[in-house]
């Protein structure tokens, strides 16, 4: 199939909630956008383009009208990269990255020289989101380094929208005795998570599938969930029964006026709001961490 990427320009200071509020108001984005400096992107088969061009122009004229630095007349359309291309096109801005005091996430064409207390992560996330650069990842990466120095201890962790693997390699990697489950609506994302492990060398304690987190067996000490605020509230009904009583969720994705409204929405399901933490890196975005009461 041929792919067009829709473009829309943005001031720099509101172009991730414009990424955010187009994944809540245009389909083509809730299968994923991408910033690139002060554009959003997101894709639309060729045969869309007019429609896909209209919906978001729409949007954007809406948020335009709310006060965001957008102009729908400057919403463009161009061919898409051939996959192949955009592979190697993105490996130039992915390199070593310290996410965490123990934390390195290493790009698997580079090389890196780990400390005795480095948690290393090797990562080629292909199609897939997560490399640890973008604020929501680091976010979550962030609360696993500290939760695993508070001296949490789970046996089971259950990631939810795996996208590359990272979350899931990052927690194996900090609790050696656990097993995660790792579920993704996309079979890329769940490729990609497969292919990182058996890098890692932990393939055989991450588990990945497209099976709809509803429909995951059993509960989990620790479950994480870094997506979008909407799929966050979709999914509160697959999701906080995952938690297991006394459990810890970490919750990521989310522009920061939508963390404590999506936390209190948990709340009501049985949880308590341990923190809610703005990114140090772009306080745009912030993570919730919750506990289910026992």
């Amino acid at each position: 199939m041929d792919w067009v990427e829709i473009i829309v320009p943005a001031a720099a200071s509101d172009v991730d909630e414009v990424a955010a509020l187009l994944a809540d108001a245009c389909e083509p984005a809730k299968e994923g956008t991408e910033v690139r400096g002060d554009e959003v992107v997101i894709w639309a088969p060729l045969a869309n383009q007019e429609a896909t061009l209209a919906e978001v122009r729409a949007a954007i004229a809406a948020f335009a009208e709310a006060g965001l630095g957008v102009d729908p007349a400057t919403v463009r359309a161009q061919p898409a990269m051939p996959e192949a291309e955009w592979r190697d096109a993105w490996k130039r801005y992915f390199h070593v990255t310290r996410i965490s005091p123990r934390i390195v996430v290493v790009p698997s064409w580079e090389t890196y020289q780990a400390t005795a207390d480095d948690v290393v992560i090797a990562l080629d996330p292909g199609m897939a989101f997560g490399t640890g650069t973008h604020a929501s990842t680091r976010l979550v990466l962030e609360e696993l380094d500290r939760l695993a120095a508070a001296g949490l201890a789970p046996t089971r962790v259950l990631d939810v929208g795996c996208g590359s693997g990272i979350l899931a390699i990052a927690a194996i990697k900090l609790w050696p005795h656990a097993t995660v489950i790792a579920v993704d609506t996309d079979p890329i994302a769940v490729t990609a998570s497969a292919e990182n492990a058996a890098i890692n060398q932990v393939g055989d304690r991450i588990a990945a599938s497209t099976t709809p987190v509803g429909e995951v067996a059993g509960t989990f000490d620790l479950v994480l969930a870094n997506i979008q605020a909407h799929v966050l509230r979709e999914l509160r009904g697959g999701i906080a029964p995952r938690v297991a009583p006394g459990g810890t969720l970490v919750m990521s994705g989310l522009l920061s006026p939508q963390a404590e409204p999506v936390a209190d929405e948990y709340v009501v399901d049985g949880f308590e709001c341990v923190a809610v933490r703005p990114s140090d890196a772009d306080p745009a975005w912030s993570s919730a961490v919750l506990r289910r009461r026992s």
